[in-house]
């Protein structure tokens, strides 16, 4: 789909911070923080982008803007208020093929007469001003139309989708608001999954920015895309019952979700109490009991893992409950948080029945079968209705880990950042006892993948699938939302994303 904005050029004059030049140290990193947010979303959108200063800017300046155009590919512009036509011809120029119109995105210190004398070219002013020259209303721009004020550079993305959509008001283009946390955005934007200018399925994205106001940026946008995981800040689990009641996000997202109830007609990439049960090990574990007759020609079957909730390690009829849910040791165990908060990934391998005494985790905690597995695990994605899957090393079988286990003691380990593993060699030995007519089968999770999206109504979710050595059952051990699937290659997973998306709206 044709971008109406053949390039957009930012001038020094809102990239680099007004710091006193010191020609002797180079060192200084002279760049507005925000604007370096700003310039990576420009590439990875592939948007046609240069820089531009003026003849007055300070070597050291010069040098610091050049070194950013080396970084991000892009050409550096000179211009002044006596060549302005010659400045154009050479932005023009440098970006071949001209359809569209140009974006200058300046200070409105810049100086009037070289924005005058743009007035009659297929450029569109964006002016950053201060509150300094707010005050004093800033340049005279009565004889140029086509000037943007804004206030700070975060308002810049939504400029630009203002600015397409305006110009493609023939075509319907989708604006697809999002947040998450940054390391999860960074992702994603560098997979090129949001971008600012139309894809091919008409879809733009645009970062919500909490330091503008949400009300103004929700008004312009059809839908919004959410990792509301990321923005708990508490949950409070002494039972499933009211769950909802007992969920503490952040005030931002407080703030997001009451301005989305506004506006009954807008869509919501998941609604946020579709999420609730994935929060909850016991109803994700509950919920997998539902793949009860899910079953292969050849007697393979997908199910859940076999499991028991308790509120106490010290339960004097613990070994009998044990036994009674169909759970041999070893277990595992993990805090019926299930995401959000800072220790719902502390877990442990426990051997002993003993050893569940003032054992280091959360509670309430779910006890899980520990399924041997020969250090395979099969992470699937479910994307819209796509299915993708990757293969991954995981911990290895039971017999294995308790060889290395200094004196059957638990394993404490956290599942974001490292997993029970051994070494090479016996890792091979697991693989070598593995039965070969218990490969994954795919159509089988398939079909399971397909069941959980009509029971989650998920638009996109991921869930990890093991396979069980002696009977080839296929066990769901995890189920996340809105996972990044980055094994999944960008050309595949990314349209994929859009057209999950599209599909949902």
């Amino acid at each position: 789909m044709n971008n109406p904005i053949s390039a957009i050029l930012l001038d020094a004059s809102v990239l680099l911070v007004n710091e006193n030049d010191n020609e002797d140290d180079n060192n200084i990193d002279f760049l507005n923080p925000r604007a370096d947010y700003i310039l990576r979303m420009l590439h990875y959108s592939k948007i046609p982008f240069g820089l531009s200063y003026g003849q007055g800017l300070s070597a050291i300046k010069v040098s610091h803007l050049q070194q950013i155009g080396n970084v991000y590919s892009c050409r550096c512009f000179v211009w002044n208020s006596t060549s302005a036509k010659d400045f154009i011809r050479e932005v023009a120029q440098a970006f071949g093929d001209v359809r569209g119109y140009f974006v200058h995105v300046v200070s409105s210190q810049i100086e009037d007469e070289l924005v005058l004398k743009l007035k009659d070219s297929l450029w569109v002013m964006v002016l950053l001003q201060s509150v300094e020259q707010k005050s004093t209303n800033g340049i005279s721009l009565s004889e140029y139309s086509k000037a943007i004020f804004i206030d700070k550079i975060e308002e810049l993305p939504l400029t630009i989708c203002c600015l397409i959509k305006k110009a493609m008001d023939k075509v319907n283009i989708k604006t697809i608001a999002y947040t998450m946390k940054p390391s999860r955005e960074d992702d994603f934007i560098k997979r090129g999954a949001f971008p600012l200018c139309p894809t091919e399925s008409g879809l733009m994205f645009l970062p919500l920015s909490y330091e503008l106001p949400l009300p103004t940026q929700l008004k312009q946008v059809d839908a919004l895309l959410h990792k509301v995981t990321d923005e708990i800040v508490s949950i409070e689990m002494s039972s499933t019952d009211e769950f909802i009641d007992r969920i503490i996000y952040t005030s931002r997202m407080q703030e997001l979700q009451r301005g989305t109830e506004c506006q009954p007609s807008f869509c919501i990439i998941d609604p946020f109490d579709k999420i609730y049960p994935i929060l909850d090990r016991l109803r994700i574990q509950e919920i997998l009991l539902g793949l009860e007759g899910f079953k292969t020609l050849g007697h393979q079957r997908i199910r859940g893992p076999h499991f028991l909730k308790v509120n106490s390690f010290d339960e004097p009829n613990l070994e009998k409950e044990i036994a009674g849910a169909r759970l041999s040791l070893p277990n595992i165990v993990k805090p019926q948080v299930a995401c959000g908060v800072a220790d719902a990934h502390s877990m442990a391998i426990v051997f002993k029945v003993d050893d569940y005494k003032g054992l280091n985790v959360p509670l309430p905690a779910i006890l899980q079968e520990y399924v041997d597995h020969s250090s395979c695990i099969y992470k699937f994605y479910v994307v819209g209705r796509r299915v993708f899957y990757a293969i991954k090393k995981s911990t290895p079988n039971a017999q294995t880990l308790m060889k290395f286990s200094e004196g059957l003691k638990p394993l404490l380990f956290d599942s974001l950042k490292s997993l029970p593993v051994v070494k090479e060699k016996q890792q091979n030995e697991d693989n070598k006892s593995r039965n070969p007519d218990h490969c994954m089968d795919l159509e089988l999770v398939t079909d399971a993948a397909n069941w959980l999206r009509q029971i989650l109504n998920f638009t996109i979710f991921g869930f990890d699938v093991v396979v069980q050595e002696g009977t080839g059952d296929h066990v769901i051990v995890d189920v996340n939302y809105l996972p990044s699937f980055k094994e999944v290659p960008d050309d595949i997973a990314i349209p994929a994303f859009w057209d999950a998306i599209k599909e949902k709206l």
